[in-house]
């Protein structure tokens, strides 16, 4: 088991390495972005790129999670590679068919979307359905061959083009959203071309294989669209709710919120890449299913820690890093968060969905979360606003879990710490609604005594038990290696 996680730990590392970089610059250039972007921007920014993500899925038909699947069954390279050069071929033809009648309609389209005719920025929008969806199954090959060198670096390349370019449109260029969005979409054909070029020798191996036909890979993967199109749908409808029910300004407010979450969003987009090539390659059923409850209570011990920081020092948060006028995104930002943290609970789920090939069940649990949503955001936003919002998205994806829980049981059973899992909640919950409550909102004073009850989490969950001793022990283990290391570098280093 210790091994499992060790290749997850490794996995995440690289998954994550352009994520924190990502996070670091963005967080960084949030000052830039909201004085050079009005609220409205930023709502329209949100609005497209959920929109690019979401007919991405559709258009894929469920390609990408087919590959990741069938990959593992044959061992052989010939075969393997000519799995790659079908999905490859797949989703080039189809993204490019979409995106081309995407753009010759983009006028009327545009008006749809926005309320408003704005071909320019829709066209935008289209490159990057088509860059996007390519530069996914791109990213997928590299995972599953865990070339994790060149995921990190194809990555972080991507990341770092993006930031030139926007800050190059935006602040030099003065092309507001427009070129926020053209300096990501663009940096990432870039980087996808690049990756075409690395991966052409799978592409043209000269030996001839015979693979999973498409009718094998169509079968598995198109009953995940519905699915993951329910899902995906669940998570943008607030904002689009927001910007065509409110106003694009207070979905730019929502758009802020969310993009700060991005301290639990990184962790469960990295989760998300690297978790499920190493959950099917698991070969024994009963050792899966305790790895899978393992990993889903330490998932849930980082990503609730970093929720409850972010609900008690939100309000300071949005202060620093963003212009005054978005200083209401705080109340939605501790909700949007837990709602990013209950995602990553559903990729688990559809990993043992995918496991037991039972996908079909995976669209009953996403169609009730969505409408669960719709019902709390028409009862919720007007009383309470954007954190209504984010209320609502919480309420959708407890309910999608709890359903999607029934219905996969019987067929594959994950080992859930239920005991260790009530301990952690009780903890994170208790000391964060405590302390945002009881502690002071403005000035240093409450910034550190907030700060406190973070550091409390750790102290709290040993006092209440959520800690093995197994796992104490393999802790201080670790701790004592890393000061040995340090003693035998500082003595070398003398």
């Amino acid at each position: 088991m210790t091994g499992y996680l060790k290749r997850l730990i490794s996995s995440l590392g690289a998954y994550q390495a352009s994520n924190v970089v990502a996070k670091l610059i963005g967080v960084g250039l949030l000052p830039v972005y909201t004085a050079y972007i009005n609220r409205s921007g930023y709502g329209t920014i949100e609005l497209l790129a959920n929109g690019v993500i979401l007919i991405s899925i559709v258009t894929r038909l469920g390609m990408i999670e087919a590959f990741l699947r069938f990959y593992y069954e044959d061992e052989d390279v010939a075969r393997r590679n000519h799995l790659v050069r079908r999905a490859t071929l797949f989703m080039l033809v189809a993204t490019t068919v979409i995106a081309t009648l995407l753009a010759v309609f983009a006028a009327p389209l545009s008006r749809v979307a926005l309320g408003r005719h704005d071909v320019a920025i829709f066209r935008v929008a289209v490159l990057g359905l088509w860059s996007f969806t390519n530069l996914e199954l791109a990213y997928a090959v590299l995972r599953v061959d865990e070339r994790l060198r060149a995921y990190a670096t194809a990555s972080v390349c991507n990341v770092l083009l993006t930031v030139a370019a926007t800050v190059t449109l935006v602040v030099g260029a003065g092309l507001g959203a427009r070129g926020y969005l053209l300096g990501n979409y663009g940096a990432s054909t870039v980087v996808l071309l690049a990756l075409w070029w690395t991966l052409r020798d799978r592409f043209r191996d000269p030996r001839r294989a015979t693979g999973h036909s498409w009718g094998a890979l169509m079968r598995f993967g198109l009953p995940t669209v519905p699915a993951e199109a329910s899902v995906y749908l669940l998570s943008i409808v607030d904002r689009a709710y927001i910007y065509h029910d409110r106003s694009p300004g207070i979905a730019g407010l929502y758009a802020l919120a969310l993009k700060l979450a991005g301290a639990v969003s990184f962790i469960v987009t990295a989760f998300m890449y690297a978790w499920p090539p190493l959950a099917y390659s698991v070969t024994d059923d009963r050792e899966a299913g305790r790895l899978y409850g393992l990993v889903a209570t330490y998932y849930l011990l980082v990503t609730g820690w970093v929720v409850a920081g972010l609900a008690l020092e939100g309000r300071y948060i949005v202060r620093l890093l963003s212009h005054p006028a978005y200083y209401g995104a705080y109340r939605a930002l501790p909700w949007v968060a837990l709602g990013w943290a209950f995602y990553g609970l559903w990729v688990i789920y559809l990993t043992v969905a995918g496991r037991a090939k039972a996908t079909t069940r995976n669209f009953p649990a996403a169609l009730l979360g969505l409408v669960v949503n719709v019902v709390l955001l028409l009862v919720l936003v007007p009383r309470w606003g954007i954190a209504g919002a984010g209320i609502a998205l919480c309420g959708a994806y407890v309910a999608m879990l709890a359903l999607m829980h029934q219905l996969t049981r019987s067929r594959f059973h994950v080992q859930f710490q239920w005991w260790r899992l009530t301990r952690l909640a009780a903890v994170l919950g208790g000391l964060s609604v405590a302390g945002d409550l009881l502690l002071p909102t403005h000035g240093a004073a409450g910034l550190v005594l907030r700060a406190l009850v973070i550091v409390a989490v750790g102290p709290a969950l040993l006092g209440v038990g959520f800690v093995h001793p197994e796992e104490l022990r393999q802790g201080r283990a670790l701790i004592a290696r890393i000061r040995r290391r340090a003693a035998v570098t500082v003595r070398s280093g003398g």
